[in-house]
């Protein structure tokens, strides 16, 4: 079996964060969310990998994942030159994939769950697609599934207005080579795009076998500001434990799970997990609360701090409250007169804000 993760796309819904750098490289809990799928593929033992990517950010992907080199896996780049839909990055990837069937994996999702058992399911049923499924409270808002008492898929509908049921797909299943003839024989949506459900529909229509799998387990799609905080918050709370390399200064405390490099300064400050502190960051007179990611090199200066993801070289001066943000690589936000209060941001690499 293969695995073909999706990681092109512009990222929008991000911006402007994805103006400067691609989504699934954006961290949680300091580590690039692609980074957490291709750990979940690996570990259900498959070793040949494809990776879509797009011609505006696939460079940066591809030397992110091979500087990491992380993986014992072959791992294969395919460029997908335009966003034309998920069927259209498959049927793309279609000389990698061959004929062996393969999990496709947007590259922007997390779910708290290894795909070992999802695949082992594969191989003993032997369906044409299996699919994740997860009860979602607003079905409205997703591709909606209605299964059989058995699990077997009956009908798939995008964003339903009125939905016959509240399983959401999760963006990660696993296909035969049959799958590449419903590409065929579909046309692109209403938007202009080859439309995945549209294929996974045709097999169904074909009366061929397309089972599911329900997950009990947290899942998150991270294409917004707020889903990619709350992402981060559910990673540091459930997978995070306390790593502490620095002993603090008797001026200085740490408590709860919290990860601190032997390299990290601190002086006159709090840090209170869950939360999770890169290489070589400076923390000066300032607080740091729960669910805060701290990129490398980034300094926290006079400060006050709470669920915030901050990526590499960040620097915090001055500020009394900032909570619920995502800030870029290089961005500063710093005090410039005597205004206080809580704000919330998110900006882009490079930004410089003062208040």
């Amino acid at each position: 079996m293969k695995a073909l993760i999706l990681a092109g796309g512009s990222g929008t819904r991000l911006r402007p964060i994805t103006y400067t750098g691609a989504k699934q490289l954006v961290p949680v809990a300091n580590k690039p969310i692609l980074f957490y799928v291709l750990d979940n593929i690996v570990a259900a033992g498959i070793k040949d990998i494809g990776i879509i990517i797009s011609p505006e950010t696939g460079q940066e992907i591809r030397r992110a994942v091979d500087q990491a080199g992380l993986w014992s896996a072959r791992i294969n780049y395919i460029i997908q030159e335009k966003p034309l839909g998920l069927a259209q990055a498959v049927a793309t990837a279609r000389s990698f994939l061959a004929d062996s069937p393969f999990v496709m994996y947007l590259g922007d999702n997390l779910i708290g769950k290894n795909i070992s058992d999802f695949v082992d399911a594969f191989h003993r049923n032997a369906p044409d697609a299996q699919i994740l499924l997860k009860e979602v409270p607003n079905p409205s808002s997703f591709g909606i599934a209605t299964v059989d008492p058995g699990g077997r898929v009956i009908k798939l509908v995008e964003k339903p207005p009125q939905p016959e049921s509240n399983l959401a797909l999760v963006g990660i299943y696993i296909f035969s080579p049959k799958i590449f003839e419903a590409i065929e024989a579909i046309s692109p949506s209403a938007r202009g795009e080859l439309e995945i459900t549209d294929a996974i529909q045709r097999l169904i229509d074909w009366n061929l076998q397309v089972n599911s799998d329900i997950i009990h387990e947290w899942w998150l799609d991270t294409g917004k500001k707020d889903d990619l905080l709350n992402a981060n918050r559910i990673v540091l709370d459930e997978l995070i434990q306390a790593d502490i390399k620095v002993i603090p200064g008797p001026d200085s405390k740490i408590t709860g799970r919290v990860v601190v490099p032997a390299d990290v300064t601190i002086r006159n400050s709090t840090i209170r997990g869950p939360a999770i502190i890169g290489s070589g960051v400076r923390i000066v007179d300032s607080f740091i609360g729960p669910f805060s990611s701290i990129g490398n090199n980034s300094s926290i200066l006079n400060s006050s701090i709470e669920h915030v993801v901050l990526l590499e070289h960040c620097e915090i001066n001055g500020i009394d409250r900032l909570e619920d943000s995502i800030l870029g690589r290089n961005a500063v936000v710093r005090k410039n007169h005597s205004k206080r209060g809580t704000i919330s941001l998110i900006i882009s690499d490079d930004s410089v804000i003062e208040l």
